[in-house]
């Protein structure tokens, strides 16, 4: 798996996946609507931040398994975005992207409310946190090219 490069190589990016199927629909993870999490309430992007020592391409691989249960093959490094707002710890978030035909409500769920997918037309209508919307309308566009 390849690094994306960060802006700053003493801030740790936090990480995050675009999970897509063969029919183009994309994996979201509805975030805690009452924690003091970033974006909370949210549709989101599987991720979260590093431990210890972990590169972001070990944070990300960690992150797919212990909230979706899955070991995904081909996680590939996709773009760097920014983030702001309330418990956003690190700025950097290393965009990541993988394939994966499952049924998204038989995955467990060890943080958040569910997981669901949804093609890029539904999410215009979804609350959705912001940069991950972004990532995926930008990748879309790249796989639509």
């Amino acid at each position: 798996m390849s690094e994306l490069p960060g802006p700053d190589a003493s801030e740790r990016p936090s990480t995050a996946v675009i999970i897509v199927n063969g029919r183009g629909d994309y994996l979201l993870h509805l975030r805690d609507a009452h924690k003091p999490i970033c974006d909370s309430g949210t549709w989101s992007l599987v991720g979260g931040g590093g431990e210890g020592e972990e590169s972001p391409a070990d944070t990300i691989a960690r992150e797919i398994r212990e909230e979706t249960g899955l070991v995904l093959p081909d996680v590939t490094a996709f773009r760097a975005v920014h983030a702001e707002g309330p418990y956003v710890t690190e700025g950097h978030i290393h965009v990541y992207t993988a394939h994966w035909e499952g049924d998204a409500h038989a995955l467990p769920v060890s943080e958040g409310i569910m997981f669901h997918w949804f093609d890029l037309a539904t999410m215009e209508h979804l609350t959705m946190c912001r940069w991950a919307h972004e990532a995926i309308k930008a990748h879309h566009a790249g796989a639509a090219a």
